[in-house]
């Protein structure tokens, strides 16, 4: 999933993230310790137990099915962003975001559009360019990467994506993605866009990178396993093509923010960074509901105060 505030897609280089805080603006510096200091950026204890590579077959089919829901869903919520968008330059950005998503690869300047014919394997598609000028294909969609992750693990198409599949805790953070990422209104929008930011840089691909790598080194494929479960090798490319994406993300995200806010974009200081808690919050249920069920205990879902139309 991409999550840009407002950065053209062909300007998106490899880079990583500047800790000077001396030439940013005292709001640029506010927002950056709120979403810095959310409990679901500093840990993530799903994550981080996942990473470790003790996940059993059920617990890595959860994950995925989870996880594609999210996938898919995050459709509706960039189309919102792009329908909400406040000038059309802001809604060709969007929809170069929605076009990688939905299977249009990356052109780099450097490239013909010829050159990108059968290169939609996510484990060699560009993370940087853009969709204009690029090759659309059903197999560079990143669901259907996500679907070859499924299958390997007994997980077919009927099983992934939709939203009877979701739980409780999957749907409570599309849902409030799609209120809150895709709203109208550009100080929630952008705090939401910000937040997001942050937790994708926040080290959980890295995780989900090292544990399926860790299930794939295990005796197989195909050994019943000390656990009852049988051992399998899934394609990390979908793990890994967000992995590096994300990452080249992280400094840019303060610039856009800085030029958001000289523009006048932000005119609410306080919704800003109440959207931004608010989908951090989300997020956070996410995760939780996933280490609440691979503890095999039930999840309550807090109830709260209605915010943002949601």
């Amino acid at each position: 999933m991409l999550f840009l505030l407002c950065l053209p897609a062909a300007l998106i280089v490899p880079s990583f993230p500047s800790h000077d805080t001396t030439a940013r603006s005292v709001f640029a510096n506010k927002a950056l310790a709120v979403v810095s200091n959310h409990k679901i950026v500093q840990s993530n204890p799903y994550t981080e137990w996942f990473a470790t590579g003790e996940a059993d077959m059920d617990q890595a089919r959860n994950l995925v099915k989870q996880f594609s829901v999210f996938s898919n869903l995050f459709l509706l919520a960039q189309l919102n962003k792009v329908i909400n968008a406040p000038t059309l330059e802001e809604m060709r950005e969007g929809k170069e975001i929605l076009a990688n998503e939905i299977g249009v690869v990356f052109k780099p300047k450097n490239k013909r559009s010829t050159d990108l014919a059968g290169s939609f394997d996510p484990s060699i598609v560009s993370t940087t360019g853009t969709v204009e000028g690029g090759v659309y294909s059903n197999r560079a969609a990143h669901f259907e990467w996500l679907c070859e992750v499924g299958k390997s693990i007994g997980l077919e198409f009927e099983s992934l994506g939709k939203r009877r599949h979701g739980s409780a805790s999957t749907l409570h953070f599309c849902d409030n993605l799609y209120e809150i990422y895709g709203s109208d209104d550009l100080s929630v929008s952008l705090g939401a866009s910000f937040a997001i930011e942050h937790w994708a840089n926040a080290g959980f691909w890295d995780d989900l990178v090292a544990g399926f790598e860790k299930l794939n080194k295990r005796q197989g494929p195909g050994v019943v396993l000390k656990d009852g479960s049988v051992s399998h090798t899934s394609p990390l490319g979908f793990w890994r093509f967000h992995q590096v994406l994300e990452a080249q993300h992280a400094e840019h995200t303060m610039d856009e923010l800085e030029e958001a806010y000289a523009a006048g974009r932000i005119t609410d200081e306080a919704k800003f960074e109440e959207a931004a808690n608010a989908m951090l919050d989300a997020c956070a249920v996410f995760w939780e509901g996933l280490d609440a069920e691979r503890k095999g205990e039930q999840y309550e879902l807090a109830q709260a105060d209605a915010k943002f139309g949601i």
